[in-house]
């Protein structure tokens, strides 16, 4: 018996951002074939299935780490997907141990807009340093030192952007930080001409550019 093909192997925006989310809030399991997106967020499961053409069941999990929390979770199983996303870099237990993603140029934004919904933040505040000055920040998270290195050097190649690197207070995450014009350089990359984001992530950045009276 043939295995069965759930989803559609072929390079495109969407498809692209479908990865950036499996690279953050996904897991391969160790049995060579299923895998799983879980998101506090429903919405972004959503989009997820319509990316991939998915028609699994959403269901919902616990977990008590850090506290008891709710989360919303996908679990698929494809044969030929999961080698797939084994030749893009992706591993069982990947989370300390992710390095480079190989994303066919083209589609590099896409994919990074899917990583950034899926474990990225923005946030923005008034400096009290100096008046009138508002800050903002574009960040990028991983547990791997290696990926979050390997992101900055592909950001770096294309916008001539920087960052900067910090740990998280826990010291357990790495953080790929963008301040206020380089982050505004990213986030029109980001999402130049894009079809699939999380809309609250991206009106929480509409609203903060609008002050500076900028648009993306």
């Amino acid at each position: 018996m043939r295995a069965l093909r759930k989803v559609k192997i072929k390079w495109s925006p969407d498809f692209a951002y479908a990865i950036g989310l499996l690279t953050t809030d996904g897991s391969l399991s160790s049995d060579g074939r299923h895998m799983n997106l879980t998101s506090k967020d429903r919405g972004l499961i959503e989009i997820f299935k319509t990316c991939l053409g998915l028609k699994n069941k959403i269901g919902r999990k616990m977990r008590k780490r850090g506290g008891e929390k709710r989360y919303f979770q996908l679990q698929f199983g494809d044969v030929y997907f999961y080698r797939f996303l084994l030749k893009l870099g992706l591993t069982p237990n990947k989370s300390k141990t992710l390095s480079e993603i190989y994303i066919p140029k083209q589609y590099f934004f896409d994919f990074l807009r899917g990583h950034f919904d899926g474990d990225g933040t923005f946030y923005s505040y008034w400096d009290p340093r100096w008046k009138s000055s508002f800050m903002f920040y574009t960040v990028f998270t991983s547990a791997s030192r290696s990926h979050i290195l390997w992101l900055r050097r592909k950001i770096r190649e294309q916008l001539s952007i920087n960052g900067h690197i910090t740990k998280d207070k826990k010291k357990t995450l790495y953080q790929l930080k963008y301040a206020k014009w380089e982050s505004l350089k990213l986030l029109e990359k980001l999402y130049v001409h894009s079809r699939v984001y999380l809309p609250r992530k991206y009106l929480k950045i509409t609203k903060a550019l609008a002050i500076i009276g900028k648009h993306i």
